[in-house]
């Protein structure tokens, strides 16, 4: 993060969900979730700058996103400048390179929205708590929240809104892999039925210990079979990394991003990950990532 008298450059990272369960719908739409996040290396890069004369400017440099107040980044911004009564006296600025893939069960969004609203409280010099802050990405996504504190690692439940610290993986990457299609979250969630049946079948096919230094999490994601049984790509995606020197591989969130863990070790397994990399790099273009845990802030 840099900041200048009017200009801040700051950096909205990816994150994977170690463990996403579904446990009710809620009236409001939303789901009831017990889900554990973890935050990556893998970021976008936001400019904001001081405007002196009332407005927002978005630009999106080499992506499809929109320039308008369609994108969640200008939302943010708008509810920012509004709680802070900013919105008649100044406006803002919006630079966003985008790094992370779009609609692809990172965050990439939501975090880029989290990032406005913290970067111009700095940038303002507002003093808004993080719990005003919390309270405006809530009111932006569910996913907001979790890119608003600082932790690394969260255990939330709720709409993913109520959050305590959680251990971080460490000592190991990060193999992300985007087939190059987007997966609409809420078709994601219409298409999951809570029954007991579905939660059995996906639990056995995916829930597994995580061992790194002694840390210990469940590896799960009740959205997987969903995803999975329209792009059954994805479950191919999986195996290859578990057979290819990964310890574990899931789908993040609503998908349609795939990641497996690979733990440090010298010799053939640093040799193993660098292999499965080229080999999917082969296929699947800038689609794939290798990244690792971000470290405690």
């Amino acid at each position: 993060m840099s900041a200048s008298a009017d200009t801040l450059v700051i950096q909205a990272p990816a994150k994977v969900n170690l463990s996403l369960h579904i446990i009710a719908k809620r009236s409001d739409g939303y789901h009831e979730l017990d889900t554990v996040m973890q935050k990556l290396d893998l970021v976008d890069t936001l400019t904001l700058r001081r405007l002196e004369m009332p407005g927002i400017q978005l630009s999106c440099p080499d992506s499809d996103l929109p320039e308008n107040d369609s994108n969640l980044v200008w939302q943010a911004a708008v509810a920012f400048l509004e709680e802070t009564e900013l919105a008649h006296e100044c406006g803002v600025a919006l630079t966003l390179e985008k790094n992370i893939p779009v609609a692809a069960g990172l965050g990439g969004g939501s975090s880029d929205a989290a990032a406005v609203l913290t970067g111009l409280n700095r940038l303002f010099q507002t003093g808004l708590a993080e719990e005003t802050l919390l309270s405006l990405g809530k009111s932006l996504g569910a996913d907001v929240p979790f890119f608003v504190v600082s932790h690394p690692a969260v255990h939330a439940t709720g709409i993913g809104d109520r959050m305590t610290p959680h251990d971080s993986l460490s000592n190991c990457s990060l193999l992300l892999v985007n087939p190059g299609f987007s997966v609409s979250t809420a078709w994601v969630y219409k298409n999951f039925t809570l029954t007991r049946a579905d939660k059995d079948s996906n639990l056995s096919d995916s829930r597994k210990n995580v061992s790194l230094n002694g840390q210990v999490c469940p590896l799960y994601n009740d959205l997987e079979a969903v995803t999975i049984a329209h792009y059954p790509e994805l479950k191919g995606l999986k195996r290859f990394m578990l057979d290819n020197g990964a310890s574990d591989a899931l789908m993040s969130g609503s998908g349609p991003t795939v990641f497996g863990i690979f733990p440090d070790q010298a010799g053939s397994s640093a040799s193993s990950l660098q292999e499965c990399a080229k080999k999917l790099t082969e296929k699947y273009e800038c689609g794939v990532f290798l990244t690792r845990p971000l470290c405690v802030n």
